[in-house]
């Protein structure tokens, strides 16, 4: 017997849900819970919100993380599922590309779906940077230094930061504290708005009082419905005195910076027959991706071989994209790719309800925060037909997604409809 013919199949982002994110440490909303119980609200909440999906239906769930020890250990895409009630017959499994965790973990999923492997699957990420600080437990090869492989900076992502800022000399330290400025305006304004709260999930967590000792330990709970990180009201004044603690006289600080953080996402994908079958909504529709990898010692000049070649794949140039998505690790990595592309600091299309250097990044859990924000402009704004989603990765590595909007409006079309409005 033949195997039946296979024809790539389209696939959908169905939906999407993080947790508020946290500032790492003791005194951070999660300082007092588990990493996996962060992800589990999430594919709980995703359920809650998909009734018509029956559990059993679900092919597989793929959960990311940058360090896979204690709570974010043990295989956490089966151990989440479990813990999250999902049928024992669904599996799972863990995967790490470090800060493009859950966005792998999308693509990897998607192949799957794409191949007729898997129907709908659940794909997020989690990072608790309290529990796990990046690079905790590592013990890198002596090779990497012995044989000069990469240089040591390249093992400090601010160390990498500068290096970007001394290969861009254009890109001075005024631009990034003022595209630091504006990413904080600008989430505050999404907040205002209500844009972000409809995809976060509550977490309640316990909180230790003030002087609580071990014979009095007080604690008192709370519901975390907002993110921890943003800081509202920053001002370039605010920014110039920051120290710069990976170089003297640098020009990385906290403030153009992401923060260390707590969070979680997940979402659902499907195939396009799936979706319908089952009555799932479709907020994005998958065209392509892609990764790519460069010199560790600038690893945030990442996004730029990686959109190229997923622009590429999908026939498209840079001129098509009418949304940007980008993973703000370091101001002066999203303004290397907007200088690459000829496109301006404040130019609207990018990263519309501000980026990680306001609302924070969990690492691993942040690609699917970036879909969640473009699925809910793509449905506010039906004159965008594609976008993208992009990110740097540690150790020299640039991952893009570019999606489809399936609410979009075509020029001739949208003219036919307002000649309609007009009779």
């Amino acid at each position: 017997m033949s195997p039946k013919p296979r024809q790539v199949r389209e696939v959908v982002f169905v939906d999407g849900v993080r947790t508020p994110f946290g500032k790492a440490g003791e005194k951070g909303i999660y300082a007092n819970v588990r990493a996996d119980d962060l992800v589990v609200k999430c594919i709980r909440d995703l359920m809650r919100r998909n009734p018509s999906l029956p559990p059993e239906r679900i092919d597989d769930v793929a959960i990311a993380a940058t360090t896979q020890t204690g709570d974010q250990g043990l295989t956490i895409g089966r151990t989440a599922a479990l813990l999250a009630g999902l049928p024992k017959s669904v599996p799972g499994f863990a995967i790490d590309r470090m800060c493009a965790g859950a966005m792998t973990a999308v693509t990897t999923t998607a192949s799957g779906i794409g191949f007729g492997a898997y129907d709908v699957v659940i794909a997020g990420g989690v990072e608790h940077m309290g529990h796990h600080p990046m690079g905790s437990g590592a013990d890198p090869n002596p090779r990497f230094m012995s044989e000069r492989l990469v240089d040591p900076a390249a093992l400090n992502m601010g160390n990498t930061a500068e290096n970007l800022h001394d290969r861009f000399p254009a890109i001075t330290k005024e631009r990034t504290d003022r595209y630091a400025v504006n990413s904080q305006n600008k989430l505050a304004a999404a907040y205002e708005k209500g844009q972000i709260q409809p995809d976060l999930v509550p977490v309640a967590a316990f909180k230790a009082e003030a002087g609580a000792t071990e014979a009095n330990p007080g604690h008192s709970w709370q519901l975390n419905t907002a993110d921890e990180p943003p800081r509202p009201g920053t001002t370039m004044e605010d920014l110039a005195g920051l120290r710069t603690p990976f170089r003297p006289h640098g020009r990385v600080t906290a403030g153009n910076a992401a923060g260390l953080n707590d969070g979680a996402t997940a979402a659902i994908l499907a195939s396009a027959e799936a979706a319908e079958e089952l009555g799932l909504p479709v907020k994005m529709k998958l065209v392509s991706y892609g990764f790519a990898g460069v010199e560790p010692e600038v690893m945030g000049i990442g996004p730029v071989p990686a959109t190229e070649k997923a622009l590429k794949n999908a026939g498209l140039s840079i001129e098509d994209i009418g949304l940007f998505e980008i993973n703000e690790a370091f101001a002066v990595q999203v303004l290397s790719f907007l200088d690459y592309f000829g496109i301006a600091d404040d130019d609207p299309r990018v990263n519309r309800y501000g980026g990680a250097i306001a609302v924070g990044h969990p690492l691993a859990s942040s690609g699917v925060r970036l879909m969640n924000q473009l699925a809910r402009q793509f449905e506010e704004d039906h004159s965008v037909q594609y976008g993208i989603t992009t990110m740097c990765i540690g150790l020299g590595m640039g991952a893009t997604v570019i999606w489809a909007n399936p609410h979009f409006v075509g020029p001739h079309f949208a003219g036919q409809q307002d000649e309609g409005a007009a009779a």
